[in-house]
């Protein structure tokens, strides 16, 4: 039977990283999971109880394709709590994941052929949704010396009708102030670009706030989840903020390509987002395990980091060890029964120097990483 070009896109690696650790546990070994940027605690759990009544009593049926409309408005008094960004509920669409929002947005803004920015280091997803739409994502290198985020003089000249950013950003973990946050949506505007803002490591910061691109003027669409910040990856419910005038647009798509989220999910995520002390635990766990992190990697010898402002993840150059680094993700895994992310899913071009390494397991599990990758760094000079 025929293929599709669409069809042709690369592997997510983290994903290929995951089976093996998985292969390796299924055969009796413990494996210390830092590949992967899922939370070690699960969802809230006032979500779970919500759930377990609305089972009992609802038949969780279809919901309106923009999402449960008690949702959208909690969603949207977040962002008056966050941001201080009074915002009409009508804005918010209730997506299936953040992954969902990605192709509503990319849909919406773009037709076939349109060149969309995206940063290297970057989500690799970003780059393979955008092939298998017919779109053209445009690599840009980002410099160590910004964090290796985009800056405004890294569009100059740049022919694009889009441009996706994140902040804090994966795999880096760097964030934007205020006055970046706004050179570069600026800098969007002048060329044209359309401006998407990913902003699902929200509420995962350390020392400052993240800016979200709904406190600056000019238009943007913002993508969030219930993933991250809130522990519910596998619940698959995620939103984006879209500007007035593409509410309706948005409505269309939604509808023909999921109906809508997961009722289920969507009572679960509406109950999460009244359960502060819960989110406020697991954040200290987070803070604990990043100054670990930054501690440990640097005896182990991976000294050469961007430090991460937000979300979970330490970004390392090997560069010093090695130029491949899906072979030496490989390796760790096998000797050290520690699984890593290659720097290869996030830069096609400078990945093989990198190595991602994920802190949102339980702090146990991140002191004995630690540990593994110290003796097998030491043994490996």
């Amino acid at each position: 039977m025929r293929k599709s070009m669409r069809g042709a896109v690369d592997p997510f690696i983290v994903m290929d990283v995951m089976e093996a650790a998985r292969q390796a546990e299924s055969s009796g070994r413990n494996i210390i999971h830092m590949e992967v940027g899922q939370p070690g605690t699960g969802a809230p759990k006032g979500a779970a109880e919500a759930v377990a009544q609305a089972v009992g009593k609802d038949p969780l049926g279809y919901t309106v394709a923009l999402g449960l409309p008690e949702l959208r408005a909690r969603i949207a008094q977040l962002y008056g709590a966050w941001y201080n960004v009074d915002l009409d509920p009508s804005r918010v669409i209730v997506t299936p994941g953040s992954s969902g929002a990605f192709l509503l947005a990319f849909t919406a803004l773009f037709d076939s052929g349109d060149r969309v920015g995206i940063g290297a280091p970057g989500y690799p997803s970003y780059r393979q949704i955008l092939k298998a739409l017919g779109l053209d994502p445009v690599v840009i290198e980002a410099s160590a010396d910004n964090g290796y985020q985009l800056v405004g003089a890294d569009l100059a000249g740049q022919n694009l009708q889009g441009l996706m950013m994140a902040s804090p950003a994966n795999p880096t973990g760097t964030m934007l102030d205020r006055t970046q946050m706004g050179a570069i949506m600026q800098a969007a505007s002048d060329v044209g670009a359309a401006f998407i803002s990913d902003e699902i490591y929200h509420g995962i910061e350390y020392d400052q706030k993240a800016v979200s691109a709904l406190e600056l003027p000019g238009d943007a669409y913002v993508i969030n989840s219930f993933s991250k910040y809130f522990s519910m990856t596998g619940w698959r419910v995620g939103w984006m903020v879209v500007p007035d005038d593409h509410e309706r647009i948005i409505e269309r798509i939604a509808q023909n390509m999921f109906i809508c989220a997961p009722h289920v999910a969507q009572v679960a995520a509406l109950a999460a987002l009244d359960c502060p002390e819960e989110l406020d635990a697991n954040m200290q766990v987070y803070r604990a395990n990043r100054a670990l992190m930054l501690a440990g990697l640097a005896a182990a010898g991976f000294d050469q980091i961007a430090p991460p402002d937000g979300a979970f993840y330490v970004y390392a150059d090997v560069s010093e060890f090695t130029q491949d680094s899906r072979a030496f993700a490989a390796e760790i895994l096998e000797e050290a029964g520690v699984a890593v992310t290659p720097g290869l899913d996030f830069d096609p071009k400078r990945g093989g120097q990198f190595l991602r390494f994920s802190y949102a397991r339980s702090t146990a599990d991140i002191e004995e990483g630690l540990a593994r990758l110290k003796r097998f760094m030491a043994a490996r000079r």
